[in-house]
């Protein structure tokens, strides 16, 4: 198959705008308007840690933008590509370095931080919720999923162009906007139940956690193995697409920042997705195919991170 390099990377950024704004959105003016009278504490570390990774992302995706504009070139300048390619990479390893860190940092040094919190709403505490499936099942079927996904992803990409001709429509917005409403369609059907039980740490771990995941170590990833397959991959994402993470990153850490919520913030990130679809609607420009073969889909753009 052809590779697909420029759906590659708006899938990828859709699926952070989709995490970021319309996931967590939705989970806040859910849980706002089901817990009116209750109060939403959550806790702003993670919050804080979380938007600070994705900041770093938004740097990093944007210095190959701000590069090829600074070096005078046009955009089709080999020079110019060859001096992103490998600003790019080298930006690609310091955001893989980051997110190891971050796991670290999460996982071993201070886990305790991540802890939901307990909401105290009068009620007597609810009994340990016993799992569904044990651990082996659970592995089983995350390979089983990622496997059909990874198949699935084959067909999704080579679908996407004829799709666009017949509807009318940009592949920007059916890989930015379509795609990832379909592919996160888990995390937001989970992202809002823990909404509504009022238990938004869960719901941020699984918003925002997930978008950090795919903008930290799916993205840098991608471009390092597109590199070991002599695909010119880079973090360049053009500048609408650049401008919109940047300022849906700043959106979402300034929402977060007082560590209460409430159902207008969520209609605020609600508010931001539909105007940055809005955007991606009106815009007409064709996909651009870099060269290279063999590079599909990420798994972890539809899967949604299953895991």
């Amino acid at each position: 198959m052809e590779g697909q390099i420029e759906v590659v990377k708006c899938s990828l950024l859709g699926s952070v705008l989709s995490n970021l704004l319309l996931v967590l959105g939705t989970s806040l003016f859910c849980g706002g308007v089901v817990n009116l009278g209750s109060d939403q504490p959550y806790d702003r570390t993670q919050a804080d840690v979380s938007t600070g990774l994705l900041i770093l992302g938004v740097l990093c995706q944007s210095l190959p933008l701000m590069l090829r504009y600074a070096v005078g070139a046009g955009e089709h300048s080999v020079a110019a590509a060859t001096t992103v390619l490998d600003l790019s990479r080298a930006c690609s390893v310091v955001m893989l370095l980051a997110y190891v860190a971050y796991l670290f940092f999460q996982l071993k040094t201070h886990a305790q931080l991540f802890e939901p919190q307990e909401v105290d709403d009068g009620c007597e505490a609810e009994e340990d919720e016993q799992a569904v499936i044990g651990f082996a099942s659970g592995l089983f079927w995350l390979a089983f999923n990622t496997v059909l996904i990874a198949i699935l992803s084959e067909y999704v990409v080579g679908t996407i162009e004829p799709t666009s001709k017949s509807w009318g429509l940009s592949v920007s917005f059916i890989s930015i906007i379509l795609l990832p409403i379909v592919g996160n369609a888990a995390e937001h059907a989970g992202a809002i139940i823990f909404a509504l039980k009022n238990k938004l740490d869960i719901t941020l771990g699984v918003a925002l956690g997930s978008a950090t995941q795919i903008s930290m170590f799916v993205v840098p990833l991608s471009v390092i193995v597109a590199w070991i397959a002599g695909i010119q991959m880079d973090l360049d994402f053009k500048l609408i697409e650049t401008g919109s993470l940047f300022v849906s990153v700043i959106v979402t850490a300034f929402t977060l920042q007082d560590g209460s919520s409430h159902y207008l913030k969520g209609i605020l990130l609600l508010l931001c997705y539909i105007v940055i679809g809005a955007c991606f609607f009106v815009t007409r420009q064709p996909a651009s195919n870099n060269n290279g073969a063999g590079l599909s889909l990420p798994t972890g753009t539809l899967s949604a991170q299953a895991a």
